[in-house]
């Protein structure tokens, strides 16, 4: 997921400075820094809140792109595998800023435009010149897990955002996301417009789990090792507790609506568990026995019955 930075970062082979003065009037206005007086520069702690909204989601942890990570003040001082992208007291040098401005092609974020905004850019600008403060961070209160009843959007779309969203969203490494699903935002998740990848209170039958999860193949994210066992769960039991939103109310099961699933037979009819509804209209294609792998063509009838029209062996 290519989001604030870097795709392409340069190798700039220089390393910060140890050391850097605050910057003059006279250097901040030189470089454009003109859209807000900045009497004292920021530090990595006070930028934070724009690498997370802007960078975070594909330059984190450990699958971060080109191995550039904006999470944590180490990591971006590291830079990318192809170098450095922040040189203390140079920011015109600096990619961070060649890519935000647009002076170096792709201009970051990807998703933009809109992309970062001026007095964003020259917060930036001030805090490189001034040598890169880190800033003192605040000791993170110590957050509860949730239970399964309280899980929400709120817990799983950041699992969305770091390994998923790279190719489902608009302008993603594949380009348009694949089969037009894009998980940036609930109601995109939850989108029936084609068919639906979510059946709130079903995670057997919504098609999002299964890729997960392996049953369906080709397992997703494509790019990349599979979800952790903790958050497969996490997401199931979202799912299986009606998809909930951030403020905890259950998502609507999207009656009559389409689904497509792989998976195995393992009786007859059932998909690796997920009972099938079948009746005079189904059709058998390529006669599916117990044990194939099969795609199943189906309609939600009510969140726990999924009517089959047509089972394929493939």
């Amino acid at each position: 997921m290519r989001c604030a930075l870097v795709t392409l970062i340069f190798g700039l082979g220089v390393e910060p400075s140890a050391k850097v003065n605050n910057p003059t009037p006279q250097q901040i206005s030189s470089l454009g820094v003109t859209n807000q007086q900045i009497s004292e520069p920021p530090t990595y702690v006070e930028l934070q809140p724009i690498f997370i909204r802007s960078c975070n989601a594909c330059h984190s942890g450990p699958f971060a792109s080109k191995g550039l990570a904006t999470d944590s003040y180490a990591s971006l001082i590291k830079g990318s595998s192809s170098g450095p992208v922040v040189i203390a007291g140079n920011p015109q040098g600096s990619a961070l800023i060649q890519r935000t401005t647009g002076k170096v092609q792709p201009q970051m974020p990807l998703t933009g435009p809109p992309f970062l905004a001026d007095t964003e850019i020259n917060l930036f600008t001030s805090w490189i010149l001034a040598g890169m403060p880190q800033g003192q961070e605040a000791t993170p209160p110590v957050t509860p897990q949730p239970t399964s009843d309280e899980i929400t959007y709120a817990n799983v779309a950041p699992i969305f955002a770091q390994r998923c969203m790279q190719c489902h969203r608009e302008n993603g490494i594949m380009g348009p996301p694949p089969e037009g699903y894009q998980l940036m935002s609930l109601k995109q998740t939850l989108s029936i417009a084609d068919r639906a990848r979510v059946v709130p209170g079903n995670a057997q039958a919504s098609e999002l789990i299964r890729r997960i999860n392996g049953l369906a193949k080709p397992r997703m994210p494509l790019n990349g090792p599979p979800l952790t066992p903790d958050e497969i769960e996490l997401i199931t039991q979202w799912v299986d507790n009606g998809a909930r939103d951030p403020a905890g109310r259950s998502s609507s099961i999207p009656i009559g609506a389409k689904v497509r699933l792989h998976g195995n037979l393992s009786e007859l009819w059932s998909l690796d568990g997920l009972r099938l509804d079948v009746n005079s209209a189904t059709r058998f294609d390529d006669t599916p026995r117990i044990g194939d792998y099969v795609q199943v063509r189906a309609r939600i009838t009510t969140q726990k019955s999924i009517l089959a029209e047509r089972i394929r062996r493939r």
